[in-house]
């Protein structure tokens, strides 16, 4: 009976022992995972076809406050504030052990300045959506688009539609307006105002490129406008000698 009770409580004492290093085991390993000291993060690898976000852009934007742990950082809280860099339109990020947080960058695709006299840093990106971002790294021109705040759908759509007969013609947009009564005005890369009115658009554009050879041909000096605003036939007006551009 000794015998027995004694291996009763050896067989207790062991069992008790394993629970209660299990246990210890699990509060040292969670708090090694919280403390950001003991699995820091050392190393960051930021991947995709980058042009206007740079990647001290990134990398300070996460260390303007603290990441964490290789087990405690943040994931979807880092993604958003990459997220939050003006130029960049999506972020995914993971960990990889033991030490490298990786970040994959989608950029915005910038298609259009717009409303540039009140937002100066307004940009419309490839979706249509409006977005503010410092334009100093753009690298290539952008066309200027202004309408009402409430039209950005219509203006750029107008724009679309206009500008994809005039290249298949040889002229390109360097500004579009609509009004706020949905009239359209174009500005080509030439500098020749086209004034479209409201109504058939793509009728007057397509008459402006037919009749463009015959009002080159007979003039004296730089086209200023063609309005187009009529059942039939163009007005030009011609630009005055005060309003040549001076040769550099």
């Amino acid at each position: 009976m000794a015998a027995m009770r004694w291996q009763f409580w050896l067989g207790l004492v062991f069992f008790l022992s394993v629970v209660v290093g299990a246990i210890a085991g699990s509060v040292w390993l969670y708090y090694l995972a919280m403390d950001a000291n003991e699995v820091p993060l050392r190393k960051l690898v930021v991947q995709g076809e980058l042009e206007y976000v740079s990647r001290d852009e990134v990398r300070q934007a996460l260390t303007d406050t603290e990441l964490g742990s290789f087990f405690s950082a943040d994931v979807d809280g880092i993604r958003s504030r990459i997220e939050g860099l003006p130029w960049v339109a999506r972020a995914s990020v993971r960990k990889e052990w033991p030490d490298i947080l990786k970040v994959f960058l989608v950029e915005q695709q910038p298609l259009a300045h717009w409303n540039v006299q009140q937002r100066p840093r307004a940009l419309i990106n490839a979706q249509g959506e409006i977005f503010e971002a410092d334009k100093a790294v753009l690298t290539v021109p952008l066309p200027y688009l202004s309408g009402p705040e409430h039209a950005l759908d219509e203006t750029l759509a107008q724009f679309q539609n206009v500008q994809q007969l005039l290249e298949l013609n040889g002229h390109w947009i360097s500004s579009l307006q609509l009004s706020e009564r949905f009239a359209v005005d174009v500005v080509l890369q030439s500098g020749i105002e086209l004034r479209l009115g409201r109504e058939g658009l793509l009728e007057r554009v397509q008459r402006f490129i037919d009749l463009y050879p015959q009002i080159e041909a007979h003039r004296d000096a730089l086209i200023e406008y063609v309005d187009l605003r009529y059942d039939t036939g163009v007005a030009v007006s011609w630009r005055t000698a005060a309003k040549q551009p001076k040769e550099s």
